[in-house]
């Protein structure tokens, strides 16, 4: 906004700065926005948006990712170790002792949860994921997947944006930047987190980093409103309506001709405000739960306290990814998956909040017809010792971990690669982090090698310096 445009009106001097901004705003958020500025094709051209073409037929066309913040025990959960059970007790082995930079940790800790085949291709699971188990046949598990650093955060940069710093694009925001939305009335990006507090590196987990501020993740809530102040307090005559925003257009495009420096930031502005105004009807739409069915709800445990957070989040998944939206990320409560201490209780009470609505999403989509176009990935930023720390707990591992993949063009029923004996490092056709990336990249129908984008003279892309090699075993 051009504030000192206004003063010729003489509104500031009559009702204050930010009274005016209040009243201006109220309930505009952009509406018929669209109308007054350059339509679909004008506005791509300006800001910059690619094609949006895929390079080669995607397989996907949307992709959610149940990202479990903190670590997942994978020796607990996707990757049996029978030989680590034998040994429990045992002292560390000297080969973990350069490797492992825990404090207070003692000897190898076996998994005190049973492991059974599931579905026809007899893949095992832990018992504590019962639901997931029953989906095995449309689930490929990668055992032997491997990370950079033992830290969270920079972990975290590492699993969203393809290196351990931060600044860089997620993977959603590289996804909307190439493709953008299959609804122009709501954001190609969306995040799910639990509204009562941030994931653990906040918003960086869904930045456009260098990207245009445009391509970052929008967050929708799971109670209320989906968006805060989307809706105007009080309803606004359409006459009134219009000349407020044939106002703000006026003053926008003004602001911007005298800023060129920053007119990236003001066009993602102008485009956020114009996404909001589309949304007001949409969204209220895509997210309302009360239409699906008491079976559906039933399903996704929204009738358990213990369930009914994270169902509520993947079933708003479901609705969204139905409705075009290209890239969901769902976000755990807090860091629960960091069992430092106690690592099997807490293993256990992680399962019980989050097995059955993730189950639940796999089977709805399976049975809407949704799931061989959409993308599922589960897993966190990497896996826990082998050993104990504190007598009970696990410490951050990056040696070796499990994650998993479903629907979009993944052959489901298999496991890819291995940990050793122990579950200490990937041995068996190990899996980086790039490698992931470029696979669900080619799933989408992009090649990691050409969605590139030009800065500083260096064209950067998510996979980065990586060799990346496609899982090519793991699609169907």
């Amino acid at each position: 906004m051009h504030c000192e445009k206004f003063a010729s009106f003489g509104l500031l001097e009559a009702i204050g700065r930010r009274e005016l901004f209040t009243r201006v705003g109220a309930g505009l958020t952009g509406v018929a926005l669209a109308s007054l500025l350059a339509e679909d094709a004008a506005a791509a051209a300006e800001s910059g948006v690619p094609s949006q073409d895929p390079h080669y037929p995607p397989r996907a066309r949307a992709v959610i990712q149940l990202f479990q913040h903190g670590g997942p025990s994978h020796m607990d959960l996707l990757d049996p170790k029978p030989v680590l059970n034998r040994r429990d007790g045992e002292p560390m082995p000297e080969s973990f002792k350069d490797l492992v930079q825990i404090t207070a940790h003692g000897g190898l800790l076996g998994s005190p949860f049973k492991f059974r085949p599931a579905g026809e291709c007899g893949v095992e699971y832990s018992e504590i994921l019962p639901h997931t188990a029953r989906c095995a046949d449309d689930i490929a598990v990668v055992r032997s997947m491997y990370t950079e650093h033992n830290n969270h955060e920079q972990a975290l940069w590492m699993m969203h944006g393809g290196r351990t710093v931060s600044g860089r694009p997620t993977l959603g925001a590289w996804v909307n930047y190439a493709l953008g939305s299959a609804n122009r009335n709501l954001p190609a990006y969306v995040v799910l987190r639990n509204d009562q507090s941030l994931p653990v590196d906040g918003a960086r987990n869904w930045s456009s980093g260098f990207l245009p501020p445009r391509y970052q993740g929008v967050h929708f809530r799971h109670t209320g409103a989906p968006v805060m102040h989307l809706d105007p307090a009080t309803p606004i005559p359409d006459q009134l309506k219009q000349r407020r925003l044939a106002l703000l257009a006026r003053l926008n495009d003004e602001h911007r001709a005298a800023h060129p420096e920053i007119a990236p930031q003001l066009q993602a502005r102008i485009a956020g405000y114009e996404l909001a105004g589309r949304m007001q009807a949409a969204a209220g739409e895509a997210l309302d739960l009360a239409a699906e069915t008491k079976e559906t709800q039933s399903l996704y445990g929204l009738d358990n306290p213990k369930t009914a957070s994270y169902g509520k989040r993947c079933l708003m998944a479901r609705r969204l990814v139905e409705r075009g939206v290209r890239f969901v990320q769902i976000f755990i409560r807090g860091q629960m998956w960091d069992t430092h201490e106690d690592n099997a209780n807490r293993t256990r009470e992680c399962c019980l909040e989050t097995d059955q609505p993730t189950a639940a999403l796999l089977t709805d989509l399976k049975r809407r017809g949704l799931l061989d176009s959409t993308l599922v990935v589960w897993g966190g930023e990497f896996g826990r010792t082998p050993v104990s720390q504190g007598g009970k707990g696990r410490d951050h591992h990056k040696q070796g971990f499990s994650l998993w993949l479903a629907g979009g063009g993944i052959e489901g029923g298999q496991t890819y690669g291995a940990t050793d004996e122990l579950g200490y490092y990937a041995v068996d056709k190990p899996v980086k982090v790039s490698d992931l990336h470029a696979t669900i990249l080619h799933l989408l129908g992009l090649d990691h090698r050409r969605l590139n984008y030009h800065l500083h003279g260096r064209d950067e892309r998510l996979t980065d310096v990586y060799d990346a090699q496609l899982l090519h075993p793991l699609l169907s």
